[in-house]
């Protein structure tokens, strides 16, 4: 799947055949340019459409816990322990309407302010086409504001004060994290 980052509205769209068409005439020429360039010995410096373009693996793929793991890993979440006990809590353990109409792990309502994956609104809450956007939109949340918290007392404070509807939001995902054994995943 290929998206192109929108500056305006601050997201990325997802691009039009034709314009992956282009994309893909571009490179192919690029690399020729590049090939031959090097031959000469010229540099070749890429197009502006590529710099603006972004390849998000948005597969449809079946949901697991394990591959969420693996994805908090690759993207190096911070506290990944406590983001994927976050999955747990806001889907009710994968098994919300929320989860399995809109594909959205973390409760998330739809960002205004901030680079977002989220197609719309749809049940009072940010909707996807599947679960991995779902986890990068988490992942561009958690950079724009939890990108200055060095510490997990922290993040459970900005997640009691910003994130969370519930009370004892904190306490609830510490309980899981423990009775899952949640830290052991990412060890």
């Amino acid at each position: 799947m290929f998206y192109k980052y929108n500056k305006k509205e601050l997201k990325f769209e997802k691009c039009p055949k034709t314009l992956l068409i282009i994309f893909l005439i571009a490179v192919v020429s690029s690399f020729s340019s590049y090939v031959i360039g090097i031959n000469r010995g010229a540099v070749c410096t890429p197009t502006p459409f590529e710099k603006e373009l972004v390849v998000i693996d948005a597969e449809e793929q079946p949901f697991s816990q394990e591959e969420l793991v693996e994805m908090l890993r690759d993207l190096n979440v911070k506290y990944p322990h406590i983001v994927l006990a976050q999955s747990i809590l806001e889907t009710g353990h994968y098994s919300s309407h929320v989860f399995k109409t809109n594909h959205n792990l973390f409760g998330m309502k739809e960002a205004r302010r901030r680079v977002k994956t989220a197609k719309g609104t749809q049940l009072n809450h940010a909707y996807y086409d599947n679960w991995k956007e779902s986890v990068y939109d988490y992942a561009f949340y958690q950079c724009r504001y939890m990108g200055k918290i060095d510490t997990e007392t922290e993040y459970y404070q900005a997640l009691d004060a910003s994130y969370a509807e519930a009370g004892q939001y904190s306490l609830n995902l510490k309980r899981i994290i423990e009775r899952e054994n949640l830290r052991s995943l990412f060890e």
